[in-house]
């Protein structure tokens, strides 16, 4: 036998006489076979080690941007891109890695896209300066995408029939517990060897995963002829405009809107590439992205509601760590924090999977916008003297939030799509996809916005209210001058000190108020949210009682 003809044996499916009932939903997703315990045990294991593989992969870089910014040389415009170009490769790959499964199977699907994960993450320790890191963390982008989708099957895999449901929403929410994680235990990665240790340990896990998965293969899936032509073609106009959209996401705030020059030229290029897209898929017979089922009611209000939960949950990752970080606290001394956001993260995950309704599935969104309103109204009232301490209740609830919304959340899309058919699934998940990722950029780049508009805003009003012939303001003056007598001998120089320090303190105030402005702005999106839904819930029970009297 020839080493191709070997190959392809090795990464043929099996033969699997599946029941009616474990036959897979579609081609591409794996059969549904009753699994001995042991079995099941692994597959959960499996299922968490890819999830948080999968998380871990972009958390770790973008919890440890300015030590990465500085190990490269890289000033904070140019760190910004790492984790933003991940994204940009990340959002629509599952576009053609659907089809991937569907036409060739979930094993040479799993070998060849962990194996390549596992490959990039190695090639990430010889990296050396701006570009190569760019084209390693886009890679990458790709390359990661399928671990969370591999995540969800394992733990589909490991749960019986009756609770599959219940799988999926673990399976979706493990991945997002990274975050806090990577916040948690990076502090002692750095401390080892400073940045390489991250990718050390990323591609530990990447080699532990690419086994894992090689030892606990699914269940075979079934194929079809999947690919056609007009698929790359709308693939790369739509990954295109999507990739140029989270580039003016994630940098736009930082190189400021109107200042940077290809913003406009980004935005102008990826209007018309998205509208191509769109229409080539409009008139396709088995499109991509099925644009008739996306622009309907109940998907657009779908689309709304979940695209302002990721905007709001993005409170936690700039606004609390943002807050805490200019009052002088970094990630050594927030572990205590940190995990308690990794202890409640988990807890939104399997309350989640516990109390799953599927009857009900736009009450946990409800909840969660909810919960997320009531605890960033309590941060707005933060001080100067505000310390982790005092933001332990209110964010462990939004962090328990983050994750308690997100599978009943996938799941009520999921159920539509697939009463419309299976060709829906695609459209439904390049949509979810978009809005997680997306959503997150857009969430940090509003909110980023909003505070240093406020800042200078309250930087102006309090500058304008010092009076240097104000008593109170003369002996603080005084006392900043006076701090430094034993350093600085000439008394000009100090008198220009003592100013220099007052200064600093109003600039630490202007943005401690402009995170209260960015909490405030938070609880009334999130109140809105929350508003919009309660009118959608009580329309729909009003419409319903309406047709059983009739």
């Amino acid at each position: 036998m020839s080493l191709a003809s070997r190959l392809r044996h090795f990464l043929a499916e099996q033969e699997w006489a599946y029941a009616p009932h474990e036959a897979p939903v579609m081609p591409g997703s794996p059969g549904s076979p009753e699994h001995p315990g042991r079995r099941r045990l692994a597959y959960v294991l499996v299922s968490i080690l890819l999830g948080l593989t999968g998380g871990l992969g972009n958390a770790l870089v973008s919890a440890n941007t300015t030590t990465l910014g500085g190990a490269l040389g890289l000033d904070p415009a140019e760190i910004a891109w790492l984790p933003t170009v991940y994204v940009m490769t990340n959002v629509s790959i599952n576009l053609l890695l659907i089809k991937f499964r569907q036409q060739f199977g979930l094993r040479p699907f799993a070998l060849i896209f962990v194996g390549l994960y596992a490959a990039l993450t190695l090639g990430h320790l010889f990296v050396s300066d701006f570009w190569s890191a760019i084209l390693v963390r886009a890679a990458s982008g790709m390359a990661a995408a399928p671990l969370s989708t591999f995540a969800l099957y394992y733990m589909m895999q490991a749960m019986p029939a009756p609770a599959r449901l219940r799988g999926v929403v673990l399976g979706i929410g493990i991945p997002q517990c990274a975050t806090p994680l990577a916040r948690l235990f990076s502090p002692e990665l750095l401390a080892m060897s400073q940045w390489r240790t991250l990718y050390l340990f990323e591609l530990g896990l990447a080699l532990i995963s690419l086994a894992a998965v090689l030892a606990f293969r699914l269940p075979p899936t079934t194929r079809q002829r999947a690919f056609e032509r007009l698929d790359f073609l709308t693939f790369a106009l739509f990954a295109t405009s999507m990739a140029l959209f989270a580039a003016v996401l994630g940098l736009g705030r930082i190189v400021w809107w109107t200042q940077a020059g290809w913003i406009g030229w980004a935005l102008l290029a990826a209007i018309p590439m998205l509208a191509a897209a769109l229409l080539i898929e409009h008139g396709r017979a088995n499109p991509l992205l099925n644009t008739r089922w996306l622009a309907s009611a109940d998907i657009a209000r779908f689309a709304i509601v979940t695209l302002m939960a990721r905007i709001v949950l993005s409170e936690q990752t700039f606004g609390a760590v943002g807050l805490l970080t200019v009052l002088g606290q970094n990630n050594d001394q927030l572990l205590v924090f940190f995990a308690i956001m990794a202890v409640a993260s988990f807890a939104g995950v399997l309350l989640s999977a516990a109390t799953l309704n599927v009857e009900k599935l736009a009450h946990p969104v409800m909840l969660a916008v909810g919960i997320v309103a009531v605890a960033a109204f309590i941060d707005s009232r933060a001080t100067s003297l505000t310390r982790a301490p005092q933001l332990y209740v209110t964010q462990a609830l939004i962090a328990f939030s983050g994750t308690f919304f997100l599978g009943p959340a996938l799941l009520f899309g999921m159920t539509r799509a697939l009463k419309e058919g299976t060709g829906h699934i695609i459209s439904f998940i390049a949509l979810f996809g978009i809005i997680n990722s997306l959503g997150g950029l857009a969430g940090s780049a509003i909110l980023g916005t909003y505070q240093v508009v406020r800042e200078k805003a309250n930087s102006a009003a309090l500058v304008q209210a010092i009076d240097p012939t104000d008593p109170i303001v003369q002996q603080r003056l005084q006392a900043g001058a006076a701090g430094l007598g034993r350093v600085v001998g000439d008394p000009g120089l100090r008198t220009a000190e003592g100013g220099a320090l007052l200064a600093q303190t109003a600039t630490r105030e202007a943005n401690v108020l402009a995170y209260d402005d960015v909490f405030r702005l938070v609880a009334l999106l999130a109140a809105w949210t929350f508003t919009y839904l309660a009118f959608l819930l009580l329309r729909r029970a009003a419409r319903m009682r309406r047709l059983g009297a009739a």
